[in-house]
C-alpha cells in the first residue's frame, strides 16, 4: 500500500511538470507570435515609406523633365504663364494655353523649353516682372528654332552662359525658351526681374523684317498686360548695360521711340480683348 501511494505521487509529480511545460510552450509561441506581427508591422510601414519617397522622387523628376519648377506653382496662374500653361495642350487653367493667349493679343507661341541646366536654363525663379527687354540676336538670317537649340546645346558644349525667354523669328513666329517664372541669362543685372525678347534680323542692320516687328510687338504688349506693366517698362539691353543691342534701334533712336508707341497702342488693345473675354 504504501509503495502504491509513493508510486502516485510520482506520476504526478511528472504530470505536473509536463503540464507547466506545456504552458511555458505556448506562451512561448504567443510571444513569438506578438513579436513576428509587430515586425511584420514595422515591415509594412517601411515598404510603404519607400513607395511613397520612390513616388515623390518620380513626380519631381517628371517635373524637372517637363520644366516644371516649386517656384512655379507659388505664383498667381492668372498672372504668370505657368508651365502648366506651356504645355500646349487643352487644360482647365484660366490661363489657358497658346490658342488663348492669342485670343489676349498674344502671337502664337510654340513652347520649347530648354532642358533645365547650369548654362542656359539655370531653373532660377523671377520673384517680380519688372521689365521686358528687346534683344537682337547679331546673327543674320538664323531661324527662331535655329537660335533656341544653340541654347540648348549649350548645356554640351559649355560655350557660355546665355539664353532668352523668346525668340522670335522671320516669319513672326515665337519660341519660348524658358518659363516666365524662370530667369535667364539674357539681360546682366536685370535678368532677375526682367523677361528678355531675342528677335531676329535678316541682314547686319539688325533692323527686324515686318513678320518680326510685328510679333514682337504683340507679345511684348502681351507680357505688359500680364504682369501689369506699361510700355514704359519696355527697354533695350542698350538701356542696362550700354551694349549695341538691338543694334538698329540703338542707332536710330526714332525706331525705337516708334516701336515703343506701337506697343503702348496694343497693350490698349489687348486691354479692350480682355474687356470683351
Amino acid at each position: 500500500m504504501q509503495k502504491h501511494t509513493n508510486k502516485k505521487k510520482k506520476t504526478d509529480t511528472r504530470t505536473g511538470k509536463t503540464a507547466a511545460k506545456k504552458k511555458n510552450s505556448r506562451s512561448k509561441r504567443r510571444k513569438s507570435s506578438r513579436v513576428r506581427q509587430r515586425n511584420q508591422s514595422i515591415f509594412m510601414s517601411l515598404m510603404l515609406l519607400v513607395i511613397i519617397v520612390l513616388i515623390g522622387w518620380i513626380i519631381i523628376n517628371r517635373a524637372g523633365e517637363n520644366g516644371w519648377s516649386i517656384g512655379d506653382f507659388l505664383h498667381n496662374s492668372d498672372t504668370m504663364v505657368s508651365d502648366g500653361e506651356q504645355s500646349g495642350t487643352d487644360n482647365t487653367d484660366s490661363s489657358g494655353g497658346p490658342e488663348q493667349w492669342q485670343k489676349e493679343g498674344a502671337p502664337y507661341i510654340d513652347v520649347e523649353l530648354l532642358t533645365p541646366n547650369e548654362y542656359s536654363r539655370p531653373q532660377i525663379p523671377i520673384e517680380s516682372v519688372q521689365y521686358i527687354a528687346i534683344h537682337y540676336t547679331a546673327n543674320p538670317g538664323a531661324t527662331a528654332i535655329a537660335n533656341r537649340n544653340y541654347f540648348e546645346n549649350l548645356a554640351t558644349t559649355h560655350d557660355t552662359k546665355v539664353s532668352s525667354h523668346f525668340v522670335v523669328g522671320l516669319d513672326g513666329e515665337v519660341v519660348q525658351c524658358i518659363p516666365t517664372s524662370e530667369m535667364s541669362y539674357a539681360t546682366n543685372s536685370r535678368n532677375v526681374d526682367t523677361l528678355s525678347i531675342e528677335c531676329c534680323h535678316p541682314d547686319e542692320t539688325g533692323k527686324f523684317n515686318e513678320a518680326t516687328y510685328d510679333s514682337a510687338v504683340k507679345l511684348s504688349a502681351w507680357l505688359c498686360v500680364r504682369f501689369g506693366l506699361t510700355s514704359e517698362n519696355v527697354i533695350r539691353h542698350y538701356d542696362v548695360t550700354g551694349k549695341n543691342c538691338p543694334k538698329y534701334y540703338v542707332e536710330n533712336p526714332d525706331a525705337w521711340i516708334q516701336m515703343k508707341s506701337d506697343i503702348a497702342v496694343q497693350i490698349d488693345v489687348d486691354y479692350g480683348l480682355q474687356d470683351v473675354q
